[in-house]
């Protein structure tokens, strides 16, 4: 028994290895993938808290922070509400995606709020426990290309609004000091586009190679 469990752990660190190393290899975004965004202008990270926004929606705040380190900042790429985007698959330019927001399980969202600091329209983050949302939650990639690499610039087009999303360039004061206001920007001009840089990125042909047996 002892044998037994030692090369099913053996097999399991090495499936992890093998994970990490092909993570850092891939080239694309696919679903599945847990990214860190960037946004290019203002070198701010889109990131979320469990914090709500004092006025207009009262939801869940969506802000920037340079801090490459804050676990706040991973977001996981999934299919829009309704559809299933299987892990590995790519990302093409022109697809409708969501943002999950991987602490609080909540969904990069916007409406017709105005944000609080600049008067944009507000972006947030929204869902029930189980991370589900509406169409709120819906975000067109757009890109140069055929598909979203991780080094491209890109855009995201609040579906519903066609509103942009970006970076206001301005800063909150207490309780989340310092971090940067993110809204929906009526333009795709400054502070609108994005880069995945830090994250575990699932390569398409991932899921068949880690698929291991444990029946030994």
């Amino acid at each position: 028994m002892k044998a037994y469990t030692g090369i099913k752990l053996l097999l399991l660190g090495l499936a992890n290895i093998s994970l990490i190393e092909a993570s850092l290899k891939a080239q694309h975004v696919t679903c599945g993938s847990v990214v860190k965004l960037l946004n290019v202008d203002y070198r701010t990270r889109l990131h979320s808290h469990d914090v709500k926004y004092g006025t207009g929606s009262g939801q869940q705040s969506v802000t920037g922070v340079e801090n490459s380190d804050d676990v706040n900042s991973h977001w996981v790429i999934k299919g829009k509400t309704g559809s299933v985007c299987d892990r590995g698959t790519v990302i093409k330019c022109g697809d409708t995606i969501r943002l999950q927001h991987l602490e609080t399980k909540k969904n990069l969202h916007s409406h017709f709020f105005n944000s609080p600091l600049s008067g944009n329209q507000e972006v947030s983050a929204y869902g029930d426990e189980t991370g589900e949302g509406d169409t709120g939650d819906h975000w067109e990639v757009i890109c140069y290309g055929q598909e979203w690499l991780r080094d491209l610039k890109v855009q995201f087009r609040h579906v519903d609004t066609r509103k942009f999303l970006g970076a206001s360039g301005r800063s909150f004061g207490r309780p989340i000091s310092g971090q940067m206001e993110i809204v929906g920007l009526n333009s795709g001009g400054t502070g609108s586009e994005w880069q995945s840089v830090e994250g575990i990125f699932i390569h398409p042909s991932e899921i068949i190679q880690q698929n291991i047996h444990t029946e030994l």
